[in-house]
């Protein structure tokens, strides 16, 4: 059965002190819905945030891994390193790796196999840009995405992988897709998974709308059916916008 996830992508706001203060303010919060909480904090403040929250029901997550085990690749984590800090959960695809470091869908199948294969769960992202929603290209672009990444896996896999739709048009731009055009979007994922996996799959995958969620929007947008949940950018890094939209259940 599929749950309710609200995941907030730090993306790199926050020094330490800083993250120190918004942990603290987390866990003040007051959590009325069965939502799973999980939260993605710089590498540098992956082990504080993990040793901080430890007793509490917010996941520390990572915003990204390297494909690699080890090796000559400045600058980059791999999957052993997050698990020797507790961090079981890894967002890949990011609209913003895609974007700025140019990470491709060979590369993300790769990454995954990496994570699946030390035991982490995936919070895979995919989505179009404004220009193939405007050519009416989107659900093309979604569904290649996700194939191309990810369809080369056994369906048992799918027991360890989040999907996140994001509208790239809607990431920190203000702008949002309509409710019903999150959950057509949500559907249509849905049946992708169908159409090669079966209605098992399909109907136990979580689903999360990635595209400025914030306080104001989030009922709305969970309550729609094929919506499970979001990948929560801004609004993630204040401690009320972010419990708000938690409780939106």
């Amino acid at each position: 059965m599929r749950k309710h996830i609200v995941a907030g992508n730090w993306k790199m706001n926050n020094d330490l002190a800083q993250s120190v203060a918004l942990i603290s303010d987390l866990k003040k919060q007051n959590q009325t819905s069965d939502a799973e909480v999980m939260i993605a904090p710089t590498f540098t403040n992956l082990w504080h945030a993990n040793e901080n929250l430890k007793d509490s029901t917010i996941e520390v997550i990572a915003q990204n891994m390297h494909f690699a085990k080890n090796g000559a690749y400045t600058g980059e984590v791999s999957a052993e390193m997050l698990k020797s800090l507790g961090i079981t959960t890894v967002i890949l695809g990011h609209s913003e790796r895609r974007a700025y470091f140019n990470e491709t869908d060979d590369m993300l199948a790769k990454k995954v196999d990496a994570a699946l294969e030390h035991n982490m769960r995936v919070i895979f992202c995919f989505g179009e840009e404004l220009a193939d929603r405007q050519a009416n290209n989107h659900e093309a672009v979604v569904a290649n995405q996700i194939k191309n990444a990810l369809f080369h896996l056994e369906a048992s896999a799918f027991e360890h992988i989040v999907l996140a739709y994001e509208p790239v048009w809607a990431i920190g731009t203000g702008e949002t897709a309509s409710p019903e055009q999150a959950q057509d979007m949500h559907q249509f994922i849905r049946q992708t998974l169908n159409d090669k996996y079966g209605e098992n799959v399909a109907n136990d995958m979580s689903i999360l709308y990635g595209g400025s969620v914030k306080p104001a929007n989030a009922k709305e947008i969970f309550s729609k059916p094929d919506v499970d949940g979001g990948l929560i950018g801004g609004a993630a890094l204040k401690a009320e916008d972010f419990y708000a939209i938690v409780n939106a259940f």
